[in-house]
């Protein structure tokens, strides 16, 4: 049995944060529908296209294991059917811009009239206060969540990540939620209001940082390169480069071949209950009882000259021989692995991480599983929807609208 077999999602969201939310939802067992606009759909069906006449990869790793409904709500039909499937389904997801249900007259008042125990889970992007009416995307949320100003290097300006922690993170955020409410709803026997905004989400993510940024208060934060290097610290948490967030010195360096090969790097943390490992490894057993070295706080304000040293020997290896050599010793490290790479590692296809979907339009292409894996719920994952192709399935199977009744909406436009 799939952990969340029964519940019904009623899916409005678009582009990625959403989607990834109902998507984890899906891979767990609910019934996810997702409500489109006829003839147009989720508007990243259509960005980024790389096979013409299909969708995008865009959508289609962002939208698996859902049915596709299209129904036109500006419509009387469709107002109808939309008030039903409020009725029938446990939980509303949406990603409108701030005020848009409420524009379409289902406030959340009007909801909780039609279905008490429906929770409604919104992604927005500022919570309440001044900036709550102001759209916000993925970049805009790692800047305003605190994430970009602490990344990148000090001399360079702020960066954003690869890593998609404005959409996609606030989107894990979401799903905790909704199935938080679904828990407490067992007991109250009432839905609530769950909202994850992208910026808490993103600051969630940064925690460490903020972390960082009281400890200021205290005097310089000695494990950044710049503590080191002599240069003062500003009011702020600044950027630290590749620098580990932790109390452990850690750094990306450089591995064998990383003339011509853009990820031959790996990452080493110089653990203090492994140091003399790390002495023996580099050559430097004479660093295991030298007073600049053998202790943390000695070893501090010279971590360019360990870390260079420690490169030094890198560079003879490549960043698979370094995890060889280093593991077996305890000492931390992992390699830069490319996309390409994951795509092709083995164990990732043999636990379900990376998966290959056949798609009707598309053919066959890679996404990434189910993240979570429990022990008696397994994962399949089902290929994105085509655009409506559940309509009438849903309106018959879960509505119990008639074949003629359908017909009807289609002649309206409803559907």
């Amino acid at each position: 049995m799939k952990a969340l077999e029964g519940v019904k999602i009623l899916d409005f969201t678009h582009v990625q944060s959403g989607p990834t939310c109902t998507q984890l939802l899906g891979f767990f067992g609910a019934d996810v529908i997702k409500v489109e606009r006829p003839g147009v759909g989720d508007a990243t069906r259509k960005q980024l296209v790389d096979v013409e006449g299909a969708d995008s990869l865009y959508f289609t790793m962002l939208n698996h294991n859902k049915r596709s409904l299209t129904l036109n709500t500006k419509t009387e039909s469709g107002k109808q059917v939309l008030e039903r499937l409020v009725k029938e389904c446990d939980v509303m997801v949406e990603n409108f811009a701030p005020g848009a249900l409420d524009r379409m007259g289902f406030t959340w008042e009007r909801i909780q009239e039609l279905n008490p125990k429906m929770i409604l889970a919104s992604v927005k992007g500022f919570g309440p206060g001044p900036y709550e009416d102001c759209k916000v995307y993925e970049n805009i949320a790692q800047c305003a969540g605190g994430s970009a100003s602490t990344t990148g290097f000090r001399d360079g300006p702020p960066l954003v990540t690869g890593a998609q922690i404005g959409d996609s993170g606030t989107g894990l955020h979401l799903a905790l939620g909704i199935v938080t409410a679904l828990y407490h709803r067992e007991k109250s026997g009432r839905g609530q209001k769950v909202l994850a905004p992208m910026q808490d989400g993103v600051l969630n993510l940064s925690r460490v940082k903020l972390r960082d940024q009281q400890r200021l208060q205290a005097g310089p934060l000695k494990e950044y390169s710049q503590y080191g290097e002599g240069i003062e610290f500003g009011e702020a948490t600044p950027r630290a480069g590749n620098d580990s967030g932790g109390g452990q010195p850690g750094r990306i360096l450089k591995c064998l071949g990383w003339e011509n090969d853009p990820d031959s790097y790996t990452y080493f943390i110089t653990q203090a209950a492994v140091w003399e490992n790390i002495c023996d490894v580099i050559g430097k057993p004479e660093w295991k009882e030298h007073e600049d070295f053998k202790t943390p706080a000695a070893r501090l304000p010279r971590l360019n000259q360990v870390f260079s040293t420690i490169e030094e020997w890198t560079m003879t290896k490549t960043k698979y021989e370094v995890m060889d050599i280093c593991n077996p010793l305890n000492i931390p490290v992992g390699p830069i692995l490319s996309m390409k790479e994951l795509a092709e590692e083995p164990s990732l296809r043999e636990t379900g991480t990376i998966v290959e979907v056949d798609h009707p339009e598309r053919g066959k292409y890679l996404t990434v599983g189910c993240p979570v894996k429990l022990s008696d719920s397994p994962v399949n994952v089902e290929r994105s929807p085509l655009l409506g192709e559940h309509t009438d399935e849903v309106l018959s199977d879960v509505l119990g609208y008639s074949a003629a009744e359908v017909a009807a909406m289609r002649e309206e436009g409803a559907v």
